[in-house]
C-alpha cells in the first residue's frame, strides 16, 4: 500500500512592527485596508479588521511538490479564502486519482482539512490553510503472496452467486 503523502497549504506571515494607536488616532489616521470590515478596535488588539495590515498583506503558498495552484505566494481576500483554499485542496485530491489511474492503483482515502486561526493584530478568524492526506493502494500482480491471496479469494467465491430460481 502506498501513501501519497501529506500536502500542505498555508499562509506566509508578514513580519511588521505596527505602532499601537488609540481610538482617536485610528479615527483620524486610520487607513481602510480591508473595505467592508468592522472599524471597531477590540480591546487588546492593535487595529480593527478594516485597518489590519496583517490581513491586508496575508499571502498563501503551497508547500507540496505537486503541480498545483499557489506555488508562488499570493494574496487572497479574507472573504474568498475559504472557497479558494478548498478548491486548491481539491486539486491535490484530483492529482491522487490521476496518479492512481496511471499506476493501476486505487484511492483508498482522501481527507481534506481546512485550518483556521485568529489574526493577532485585529482578532478576526481567518482560513489559515489546508491539508490533504491521500492514500493509494497499488496491486502488485508479480508478488507471489498477492497471487496466492487472489486465488484463495477466487476459490471462496465459486458458487457464491448461485441462482436457484429455475
Amino acid at each position: 500500500m502506498g501513501i501519497n503523502g501529506l500536502t500542505g497549504f498555508g499562509f506566509s506571515g508578514v513580519g511588521m512592527n505596527i505602532p499601537k494607536m488609540d481610538n482617536q488616532a485610528v479615527e483620524n489616521h486610520g487607513v481602510i485596508k480591508n473595505p467592508g470590515e468592522s472599524k471597531e478596535v477590540t480591546p487588546g488588539r492593535k487595529s480593527s479588521p478594516a485597518e489590519c495590515e496583517t490581513c491586508a498583506n496575508r499571502k498563501y503558498q503551497d508547500g507540496s511538490d505537486e503541480m498545483v495552484s499557489f506555488k508562488s505566494a499570493q494574496h487572497i481576500s479574507p472573504d474568498s479564502a475559504a472557497s479558494r483554499v478548498r478548491s486548491h485542496e481539491q486539486e491535490h485530491v484530483s492529482n491522487a486519482y490521476s496518479k492512481a489511474a496511471k499506476g493501476n492503483g486505487k484511492v483508498v482515502s482522501a481527507n481534506v482539512s481546512i485550518k483556521t486561526a485568529i489574526c493577532p493584530e485585529c482578532g478576526r478568524t481567518y482560513v489559515s490553510g489546508g491539508e490533504t492526506v491521500t492514500q493509494i493502494k497499488y496491486s502488485n500482480e508479480k508478488n507471489p503472496y498477492q497471487k496466492n491471496a487472489k486465488s484463495q479469494d477466487a476459490a471462496a467465491l465459486v458458487g457464491a452467486n448461485l441462482d436457484l430460481t429455475v
